[in-house]
């Protein structure tokens, strides 16, 4: 792959997080930092789409359930919920 020289205007306070970066001495150029935080970038976009993904899929699964009539009464769902709590309650002491 070719690689691409670019120049770039960052506002001040990008500046001064880039700045504050290479006082860490955590990074030895701009380049280090910008590049880190591209690798940060792209793991979260990959990190979202899977996310998405799990998503609808679970949302698909849900829509089936209700389909085949699996479904609970929202009354029964809370007193579940507020017997796990007492629970956790009774636990503790």
């Amino acid at each position: 792959m070719q690689e691409l020289a670019m120049n770039i205007s960052l506002k001040p306070e990008y500046v001064q997080l880039v700045q504050a970066q290479l006082e860490t001495g955590r990074f030895a150029s701009v380049d280090e930092v910008i590049g880190h935080a591209l690798h940060l970038l792209d793991e979260e976009q990959d990190y979202d789409g899977l996310w998405l993904e799990e998503t609808k899929e679970k949302i698909a699964i849900g829509l089936a359930q209700i389909d085949n009539g699996q479904v609970l009464e929202v009354s029964s769902v809370i007193e579940r919920l507020k017997q796990k709590v007492q629970n956790a309650k009774d636990a503790q002491v």
